[in-house]
């Protein structure tokens, strides 16, 4: 006869939270990767600019500054695909008349005739996810969340936009030359 050891309990129990957890990333994950595909079979961009054009579509102009506060991000990953958008002729950089250290993004006819046609964007569909949980769910998700990128030791690692990193790179024949 075998007998349980005074911890089988708790380790099983963990077990199930861990299964409980990992099947909810794999449920959330499963549904925004879809939907970014989804996004780019409907509209020939990412994810993460559909994002950015959704941003722009509730104002007249914005700065990458202010772009990256309404998207939740850094400067330097919202300008990267504001470049995207604006090489795409989504979007137009012009500099302000009034502060000329500061750029001016509004989003061109061609941008809006994109989101005429978009569905919604997996960020938005996150965030508003989010902002429906009650505070305190919402405060110990964020801070479980928090653990647990420092436990697989990603916390030092940039937090870009949800899916700009799945745009197809162009191939260059340097970068070809290095797979090899």
């Amino acid at each position: 006869m075998t007998t349980a050891s005074p911890n089988s309990g708790s380790a099983h129990s963990a077990r199930r939270e861990i299964s409980t957890a990992v099947n909810a990333f794999r449920r959330i994950l499963r549904a925004l990767r879809l939907a970014s595909t989804e996004t780019q079979a409907a509209t020939g961009i990412s994810a993460a600019q559909l994002f950015v054009l959704w941003a722009l579509s509730d104002q007249r102009t914005a700065s990458l500054s202010e772009l990256a506060q309404q998207t939740l991000t850094d400067r330097s990953s919202v300008a990267a695909v504001v470049d995207r958008l604006a090489h795409a002729g989504l979007v137009s950089r012009t500099t302000d008349p009034t502060d000329r250290r500061r750029a001016s993004i509004s989003i061109t006819r061609a941008g809006s005739t994109v989101l005429s046609a978009a569905p919604r964007a997996p960020t938005s569909m996150l965030m508003e996810a989010l902002e429906a949980l009650p505070a305190d769910q919402l405060l110990t998700l964020s801070t479980g969340l928090s653990a647990l990128t420092d436990a697989m030791g990603l916390s030092d690692q940039p937090a870009a936009m949800l899916f700009e990193d799945d745009v197809p790179k162009r191939r260059t024949s340097s970068s070809i030359a290095k797979r090899k």
